[in-house]
């Protein structure tokens, strides 16, 4: 007759491996970083393209410490866009290099959007939001691309 396990007796089932507390939330924030680099890589250079097509797309703010002219605001979205969306793929690959990548894009993005809040306030607030959750996502997890 076989023995039922008990309390005092170990099971046969393996021992869970112990996980550091609050990884699984930024290891799912990492591949949603990824996600968000992506879309809003691709949204800025969309950004970058009506910018660049008409000088008009967006009001004209009168005197502005960082004026620039609407097209070269265009070129600006447009190429921190394609690095962006790049280095999110690259996330969502697992490739190393598109943690520092990341963090270091977003922290340009935050910068770019801040710059352009005269532009567009409340879609600058939002990316400059998407940027800090992005920084954060990929400096909280260490491991995830160690073996990479």
């Amino acid at each position: 007759m076989a023995q039922q396990p008990t309390a005092s007796s170990p099971s046969s089932a393996p021992p869970h491996p112990a996980r550091p507390r609050g990884t699984g939330l930024a290891a799912g924030g990492t591949a949603f970083a990824g996600v968000l680099l992506v879309v809003t890589g691709v949204l800025s250079i969309l950004n970058g393209i009506a910018g660049i097509a008409r000088d008009t797309v967006y009001a004209f703010v009168g005197d502005y410490v960082y004026e620039f002219s609407l097209t070269a605001w265009g070129w600006i979205h447009l190429i921190l866009g394609v690095l962006v969306a790049v280095t999110g793929f690259g996330l969502l690959k697992g490739k190393s290099w598109a943690r520092v990548a990341g963090v270091v894009l977003a922290a340009l993005y935050i910068i770019e959007n801040f710059l352009f809040l005269p532009y567009a306030p409340v879609w600058s607030v939002i990316s400059i939001a998407i940027g800090v959750f992005v920084i954060w996502s990929l400096l909280t997890v260490r491991d995830t691309y160690a073996t990479r």
